[in-house]
């Protein structure tokens, strides 16, 4: 038994590795080689979403598929992480299509939304879309015995689907710089004729009208070939690029003519909305069971990333019409509200006691003045109010309204603070005093503190 023991241990010492968890990792890491290492937030996000959308268990997501359900999930829950207000069941939107030999696929969008301030613009709308499905599988028979490949789509379009999540967190967290809303959606049965755009704007969603243009992201992991807008000459979406690309950014698409690949923008296109497609071109390993997560350029689709969201702010903020014909502009004006300039547009932004960032009015005013209705913490109501108003020339707030609404109570006691607020110091625009608005997100938080029964909200405490 002694002997036993002294052997072990010379070989513990001679080739401690044998012997060591850390040496099991080092050895046999799943992705096969060391990028993720260096990858920052941002890409490392984008990295897990290619790896869950095009996992083997999701069996290449062919539309009407158990994976493309099980992706459809994984994107509802994390845009609903990022705090984008979810439009749809956990299951998606689902729609069928009649196939020929007489059956129903059954497929589904997934759509997410994110209210924009402006009381004139937050009902018009900025749509950003990327297909959910890809092929699926293929049974084949290799040496007499049957074999299943897996078109997996990690950049067919696991990538633009993964741009989509992140750019949705982009725009939840700075909400308060988006007039237009923006609606997120993850299209389903794609592949199929584009049956989830065709749904969601023949059958899902009723304002159509009020839609001013539509982003697409299809195939953007593979930078190293090319980044490219196609508008289908749009003069309004490419007057938009042409004022980007004299502005410093981490990458410029090339705005071509061609249509690089047939996407979700044709269903726009139908539907007289203007659209831009945002991708990296073909690849030789598209539509292959090789196009899978180690072609993919993270630190390249995170530069993407910064463009396409930079894109969205002015296609979501501009004041001009976007029209899918010229002759359209006179009659699609965008409705104007007169001498209220909004906050970021401001030469000299509004001041809150000398402070023209928003947050001091938050922890200075609103915050210790805000009461916690005894009603909503009975029934453990909480939520985040976002509310506009206007500061005049002579530093009043006035016009105080709700643009988002979490419940009566929690309403009206942010607009009675926000309405007691004392004089601000007034915006300036070319050396003028002007009227000026902004929206600002008041929270209200629940937090247990101890046996005795307290709660917080927003770092004040309060008694049950």
């Amino acid at each position: 038994m002694i002997k036993k023991v002294y052997i072990l241990l010379v070989a513990a010492l001679v080739c401690p590795t044998v012997f060591s968890p850390l040496h099991l990792y080092a050895q046999y890491r799943t992705d096969g080689n060391y990028s993720g290492l260096y990858d920052s937030e941002t890409a490392a996000s984008m990295r897990r979403h290619v790896s869950e959308i095009a996992s083997a268990a999701n069996q290449g997501r062919k539309a009407g598929s158990e994976g493309e359900k099980n992706a459809a999930g994984y994107l509802y829950n994390v845009l609903k992480d990022y705090g984008v207000e979810m439009l749809c069941l956990e299951s998606g939107d689902e729609f069928g299509i009649s196939l020929a030999d007489g059956d129903t696929l059954a497929s589904r969008n997934v759509i997410g939304f994110v209210q924009g301030y402006d009381a004139r613009l937050r009902n018009r709308y900025v749509i950003v879309g990327a297909r959910l499905d890809n092929l699926g599988t293929n049974s084949m028979t290799v040496n007499g015995k049957p074999h299943e490949q897996i078109y997996f789509g990690a950049n067919g379009n696991a990538s633009g689907l993964a741009m989509m999540m992140e750019l949705a967190r982009m725009v939840s967290t700075n909400s308060i710089l988006f007039r237009r809303s923006v609606i997120f959606i993850g299209l389903g049965a794609s592949s199929e004729t584009f049956a989830g755009s065709w749904y969601f704007l023949n059958r899902s969603f009723s304002d159509t009208d009020a839609i001013d243009a539509m982003i697409n992201l299809d195939m953007l992991g593979t930078g190293d070939s090319g980044f490219y807008a196609y508008t289908a000459s749009n003069a309004d979406l490419n007057s938009i690029l042409d004022a980007m690309s004299a502005e410093l950014q981490p990458v410029h698409p090339e705005v071509v003519a061609y249509e690089p690949y047939p996407s979700d923008h044709r269903a726009f296109y139908a539907a007289e909305i203007p659209a831009v497609y945002f991708t990296t071109g073909q690849y030789p390993q598209h539509n292959t069971p090789k196009d899978t997560g180690d072609i993919i350029d993270y630190g390249m689709m995170e530069r993407e990333l910064e463009y396409i969201y930079n894109f969205t702010v002015n296609v979501a903020n501009t004041d001009d019409v976007i029209a899918f014909r010229p002759e359209e502009k006179e009659v699609r004006k965008v409705p104007q509200k007169e001498d209220v300039v909004p906050y970021y547009e401001c030469d000299f932004k509004p001041s809150f006691l000398n402070s023209t960032d928003p947050r001091q009015f938050l922890t200075k005013w609103v915050y210790p003045y805000l009461k916690y209705p005894a009603e909503a913490v009975k029934n453990g109501i909480q939520g985040t109010v976002q509310v506009n108003f206007v500061i005049d020339k002579d530093g009043k707030v006035r016009d105080v309204e709700v643009v988002k609404s979490v419940d009566p109570l929690l309403d009206a006691e942010a607009v009675k603070v926000i309405s007691a607020s004392p004089k601000w110091r007034p915006a300036r625009v070319n050396g003028q005093k002007v009227n000026s608005s902004m929206t600002l997100p008041v929270e209200f938080r629940l937090e247990k503190k101890s046996k005795s029964g307290g709660f917080g909200i927003n770092g004040r405490r309060q008694s049950w």
